[in-house]
């Protein structure tokens, strides 16, 4: 890192959330505070205002918990992705930027990884490793049946049940995905593709 760009020694460091992907807030770090960041995994800044370090949520109790950080190109600007614990503003919104810090689409990565890691480690109570140990002919015969039940509930005009079993084939269907090896993004390209047409 080049802290050394900038007079004062500073760097800006964006702060996004991990699961969201949206952009909570930017603060400053000078190296002492990159430092402490890396090795507590919780983010704490260099405060402009009161010359000293600070950890954000040492007052309020809502800290940034690290996921991963990320150096800029020029190696004086950085990305930390976070899990946040509570609000991020101290105005009491979600992101110093008000928007909502909300979007679920997202989760499908974090279970995707989960389903990844049940493949990889196989824990004897997981449910998910139980279906890799049973084998492809397994999990594509759990994708027709919880597609078969979609079919079946979408005739009715039960939500709850229809939700049910729409997670169901999802979840399933990723499943299917990791045992043949295909990441979601392939099929998502096939689509992007589809779409141009």
């Amino acid at each position: 890192m080049q802290f050394n760009k900038n007079a004062d020694g500073l760097i800006p460091a964006i702060i996004q959330d991990n699961a969201t992907q949206k952009v909570l807030m930017l603060g400053y770090m000078n190296e002492e505070a990159f430092e402490k960041t890396k090795k507590e995994q919780v983010v704490t800044f260099y405060s402009r205002t009161k010359q000293r370090l600070w950890t954000k949520g040492e007052t309020s109790g809502n800290f940034l918990k690290v996921k991963d950080i990320k150096i800029d190109c020029d190696q004086d600007t950085l990305l930390i992705k976070v899990e946040p614990v509570g609000v991020v503003c101290h105005t009491g919104a979600d992101t110093c930027f008000e928007e909502e810090n909300k979007d679920n689409l997202f989760f499908i990565n974090h279970l995707r990884q989960v389903i990844q890691e049940r493949k990889n480690q196989i824990p004897e109570t997981s449910y998910t490793a139980s279906l890799f140990a049973k084998g492809i002919n397994k999990i594509a015969q759990k994708v027709g049946e919880e597609a078969v039940e979609l079919v079946i509930e979408a005739k009715d005009n039960n939500q709850d049940l229809f939700l049910g079993e729409a997670a169901d084939l999802l979840f399933h269907y990723l499943v299917l995905l990791e045992a043949k090896n295909i990441s979601l993004n392939q099929v998502i390209e096939i689509l992007e593709k589809r779409h141009k047409k």
